[in-house]
């Protein structure tokens, strides 16, 4: 026999899900209208919430502050990548791992960006975090952290004690200096699509171990 209340359980999970989901995507674009317009440091809460008109109860039942606001989108981008690199094949070497899953994150976050919010709000975002100290100071510390997770995520599928081989930790220093220049050029072009920093990541990618391993003179 069906219990009732089991069978209408789910579509009303399924909705508060959806509206809750709703409520810190708007939020979220909110924030980020704001800090764009008319900066970081000058934008409250309160301004935020009266845009969606909601409390700022409300406001921090899904954000901790305004610094985990601007690193909403960061933070989904970067966990598109690390969910990437742990479904690559065993047999790939670690770098062409990292780079496998660099690309194919790029191949499916646009769709995940743009349920919350347009492309080009992420790319402005972006320049808002590199322009601002404040900001900087902190997108720094999350990318040493990150590097830091990758490289011993790299260890454990080469079987290596990071604090004894160093070699896991060279790689991915160099993968995401990569990716750090990549990330700064494309927030500076005029170009704000996934495709143009997917292509931009790939060349410099390629451009590696010609870089650290060739002469380059002679050549273009």
């Amino acid at each position: 026999m069906i219990d009732e209340r089991s069978a209408t359980a789910a579509p009303v999970t399924g909705l508060r899900e959806r509206k809750k989901r709703r409520t810190r995507n708007a939020l979220l674009r909110a924030a980020l209208m704001l800090f764009l317009s008319q900066g970081y440091e000058r934008t409250t809460v309160d301004e935020i919430t009266d845009a969606v008109q909601v409390s700022q109860r409300t406001f921090f039942r899904y954000f901790a502050n305004k610094e985990e606001v601007v690193f909403a989108l960061q933070e989904l981008v970067e966990s598109r990548f690390v969910a990437e690199l742990h479904a690559r094949p065993a047999a790939e070497g670690p770098f062409e791992a990292l780079r496998g899953a660099a690309l194919a994150a790029w191949d499916t976050v646009e769709v995940a960006l743009s349920e919350v919010v347009p492309v080009d709000l992420y790319m402005r975002s972006y320049r808002l975090i590199e322009s601002t100290p404040a900001l900087l100071a902190v997108h720094l510390r999350r990318s040493t952290e990150l590097e830091e997770r990758i490289s011993r995520l790299i260890g454990a599928r080469e079987g290596l004690d990071v604090d004894a081989d160093p070699r896991p930790r060279v790689a991915v220093a160099a993968f995401c200096g990569v990716m750090r220049v990549t990330g700064r050029l494309w927030g500076r072009g005029e170009d704000t699509s996934v495709e143009s920093i997917r292509r931009l990541t790939e060349t410099y990618l390629d451009r590696i171990g010609p870089a650290l391993t060739s002469s380059w003179r002679g050549s273009a």
